[in-house]
This record gives structure tokens, C-alpha cells and sequence, in this order.
């Protein structure tokens, strides 16, 4: 399928490492021009490096961008303008909020998360869509969790603020579609990242478990079997974002291989 990418002007944001690089090495594989983002420079230099290397497009550049900082963020969209000509795409991403319950919270914990995993994401949608009405159009997809769909036990900041993402996903599609933007919200089930590790680890160490028996454990609730693999995750949102895509907006999608047992 041809997606009709090549040459697309593309923010992905907090792109570093996991979903976030996965997604922009799979739009620079299909000729996009990308904006890599996050908070350290020499991650993101060898990143962008790593991305050209892998797909031959030469277009890969990329800029620091601290996702709680709404002044970082008007310079992240500024960054695209000028290096890329406009924006086409934004793929809204950020690092998951901590683990942990309700008790283990204060209002600073509560106000870091919702700055970090919901109000990022309206601060970068409002920056782009300008851009977007003068291309005629444009995509969004806001990265998530399959929380979106079923909460997840001892990650009470994430059930909470990915669902908000939902909501303005839905709100923002219908105000948006008449202008050609189409907005979706993505979330990933267990996919082989370093936060899924993480989580992994501190899982293991809460049920007194090593690593490996808790991997096996959590592959067992997958009915494909396995963890998906990140470039798995990306092909998904590749289709969003692309032209192939004229008709799907304002939708909650998980990629768990079939994990999530909700409707």
C-alpha cells in the first residue's frame, strides 16, 4: 500500500528511545521529513544518527524539548517550520507518569503527571493545527496505553490522564474533521520498551517473582503469546498518519496482540 508519507512534514515527540524512535524510524522508512524530540541532546544526536542510518532519508533532524515546559514547546513547532517547512504530522508522546497507588501520591506528584501525560499533548495540538489549516490539513495521533481501554492496577496517574487524552481526542476530532485533520488516540499493551522493563521489574519485585517468571506470566495473558515488538507498534501508526487514512478520526485503538479483554 502506498501510504503517501514521502515528503510529509513529521513531529514525533519524546522519540529518543521506545515508541517514540520506533515511530519516527518507521515514517523516515517511508520517505517522511522528521523532527525527533526530547529532553537530552546526546541521546536525541545519536538517535537521529541511528534513524538515517537505518532508513538512507537524510531528512531526520531533531531538538531538544522538555514536555512540562509549554516555551519548549512553541520552539519545538518553531524547529519544524523552519527545518521541515511546515507540519503535517504530530505524533504526540511522552514518558510514562511513576507506578504506584492512590495513597503514594501527592498534589505535586498529581500536577507533574497531568503537565507531562495531558496538558503537553494540548499545549503541542495547539501549536501545530495553525500549521496544519495552512496545509489544508493534517494527522494527529496521541501515543497512550491500553489502560485507554482497561485500567491497569498501581498505575492510578497513567489510568487517569491517558483516558483524559481520549476525551480530547474525541472532542478535538469533531471540531476538526471539516478542516481535514484527523486526531486518534494509540495505545500500547505490553510492547518490549524500556518502561515496559521497568514495570516489569518493579511487578517481579512486588510479587516476590524474578523477572523472567514474571515475563512468562504476563506472555501468557497475551493471547498472540509474546510482547509485541515497537516496529510492530509504529506500522499502526504509520497508517494513521498517512493518506491511506482519510476516513478513521476520533478513535481509541489498543495494540496488545488481543491482551485487553474489554469491548
Amino acid at each position: 500500500m502506498e501510504f503517501g508519507i514521502k515528503n510529509k512534514a513529521v513531529i514525533v515527540t519524546a522519540s529518543s528511545k521506545g515508541l517514540g524512535k520506533a515511530t519516527a524510524l518507521e515514517l523516515a522508512k517511508e520517505g517522511a521529513r522528521v523532527l525527533i524530540s526530547s529532553r537530552n541532546e546526546e541521546e536525541l544526536q545519536k538517535t537521529a544518527s541511528e534513524i538515517i542510518e537505518l532508513s538512507g532519508n537524510q531528512h531526520v533532524y531533531y531538538t531538544t524539548c522538555d514536555m512540562t515546559k509549554p516555551e519548549d514547546i512553541r520552539s519545538l513547532v518553531k524547529t519544524a517550520v523552519t527545518k521541515l517547512g511546515g507540519v503535517d504530522i504530530l505524533v504526540n508522546n511522552t514518558g510514562g507518569p511513576p507506578a504506584g497507588g492512590f495513597q503514594q501520591f501527592d498534589d505535586d506528584d498529581w500536577q507533574y503527571a497531568f503537565e507531562l501525560n495531558l496538558l503537553s499533548y494540548i499545549r503541542t495540538i495547539r501549536e501545530v493545527i495553525p500549521h496544519m489549516r495552512n496545509r489544508n490539513g493534517g494527522r494527529i495521533v496521541n501515543i497512550a496505553s491500553s489502560s485507554i481501554k482497561q485500567s491497569i492496577d498501581g498505575l492510578i496517574l497513567s489510568n487517569t490522564f491517558r483516558t483524559g487524552m481520549v476525551g480530547l481526542s474525541k472532542s478535538l476530532s469533531r471540531e476538526l474533521a471539516g478542516e481535514h485533520i484527523l486526531i486518534n488516540t494509540v495505545g500500547p499493551g505490553r510492547i518490549a520498551t524500556e518502561r515496559v522493563a521497568q514495570l516489569d521489574q518493579i511487578n517481579a519485585e512486588k510479587q516476590n517473582l524474578s523477572v523472567e517468571e514474571l515475563k512468562s506470566m504476563s506472555e501468557k495473558s497475551i493471547p498472540i503469546g509474546r510482547y509485541g515488538e515497537p516496529n510492530e507498534f509504529a506500522r499502526v501508526i504509520a497508517f494513521l498518519v498517512s493518506d491511506a487514512n482519510t476516513y478513521l478520526t476520533g478513535q481509541s485503538l489498543v495494540v496488545d496482540g488481543g491482551m485487553v479483554t474489554a469491548l
